[in-house]
């Protein structure tokens, strides 16, 4: 629980969360649900904070925060501020943190933010803890609780997708989160280690398929999903990566896209396209895959962790999927640092946090897999 006691009176956590989108909202409603936690959700966009649908206790700001010293007001005395902005803000929003000696939490998969939240830390008074979400975030929780198993370790393959129930489009996709977000994965070079050695491989190559559940994906490398998992596991591991799920036929087309019609270079261009032809969807499922192979006892072995989540209510509204796992997985991850089970100064790592604490979690119970042992059952 997130709530102190103090002389009797019950102290609530103060929580800035920077970005009114899907997710931002999402996170504003399920700290504010509990009662522990005052959210003030802020973004520079006064139309996106009227459009999100928020309960009552959820207080709105509209704030620029590229303004000088605007964040730093906003952040002064409070216990926390989660980023839910775009990836390019990530950054500004740290170092207000930092200025302040708020706790910070993000959910970027961008690796040259993650370098600086990873500086800022360094004389921080307070929690740095960046990636929360999908992936990067849970998905290095189940990786380094399956590589723990292990006494050598030969592999660690992990694979991630948000994807729509019902495809209907050539790309077989639906818009179900940061269409920035997405552009990026699909443009950075990509962390891997290949024969012990951590490298960068360019992000929609390495194309392989797969089948779960009897449904073929193909999955291909993004960039980010690794978080600080390549680092910790360097020099332990001989093959470490990340790549995305899709349906077959995405990243050919995702190729033309960026690489032949040089749309990698003209971003704007194609976020335009994609948020002008590329329905939302609530009807998504995300998928969680990660094998791990190594030696225990002297016999090579190999696990492998497997999930579906579906989207669901929450509350009085329906959630998609990826807004219900993001948003629980940096939920649960505040939870915890207020209560004081991860450390409360310096750079955290998502693999820092055990699988099993994560789970138990209120939050953390998003991911149950009985859950989607149910859902395929009904």
């Amino acid at each position: 629980m997130a709530t102190q006691k103090l002389a009797g009176v019950l102290i609530m956590k103060n929580i800035v969360v920077v970005g009114a989108g899907k997710i931002g909202s999402t996170i504003a409603e399920m700290l504010s649900s509990t009662g522990d936690y005052r959210v003030i959700l802020v973004d520079r966009s006064a139309a996106q904070l009227a459009a999100a649908e928020l309960p009552a206790g959820v207080a709105t700001q509209e704030l620029d925060i590229a303004a000088a010293d605007e964040l730093e007001k906003v952040l002064a005395g409070k216990f926390a501020v989660l980023s839910a902005a775009p990836f390019h803000l990530t950054t500004r929003i740290a170092e207000a943190a930092a200025a302040t000696g708020v706790h910070y939490l993000d959910l970027t998969e961008d690796v040259v933010s993650t370098r600086r939240v990873k500086e800022l830390a360094r004389d921080a008074k307070s929690a740095f803890i960046p990636q929360c979400g999908l992936a990067p975030g849970f998905i290095s929780i189940v990786a380094n609780d399956l590589a723990s198993r292990f006494d050598t370790l030969e592999s660690v393959r992990m694979r991630v997708g948000a994807l729509p129930q019902y495809p209907s489009n050539a790309l077989n996709y639906n818009l179900t989160w940061s269409t920035d977000g997405v552009i990026n994965e699909y443009c950075e070079p990509c962390e891997a280690i290949v024969e012990g050695e951590l490298i960068e491989v360019p992000p929609l190559e390495e194309r392989e398929e797969f089948s779960l559940d009897g449904v073929t994906y193909e999955a291909f490398n993004t960039s980010g999903g690794l978080g600080t998992l390549a680092e910790t596991l360097k020099g332990k591991v001989r093959t470490l990566n990340y790549r995305t799920i899709r349906y077959p036929g995405h990243a050919a087309i995702m190729k033309a896209l960026l690489n032949d019609l040089g749309l990698r270079h003209r971003r704007d261009v194609l976020k335009d396209i994609f948020e002008s032809a590329l329905p939302a969807t609530l009807q998504d499922v995300v998928i969680v895959f990660v094998t791990v192979s190594g030696r225990k006892n002297g016999r090579l072995l190999q696990e492998t962790y497997a999930n579906k989540i579906y989207s669901k209510r929450v509350g009085n509204l329906v959630r998609s999927a990826i807004q219900i796992t993001t948003a629980s997985g940096i939920c649960a991850v505040l939870d915890m640092l207020a209560d004081g089970s991860l450390p409360a100064k310096g750079f955290v790592r998502q693999e820092d946090i055990a699988l099993d604490a994560f789970l138990a979690n209120r939050f953390g119970r998003a991911y149950a897999q009985h859950e989607m042992v149910s859902r395929l059952a009904g």
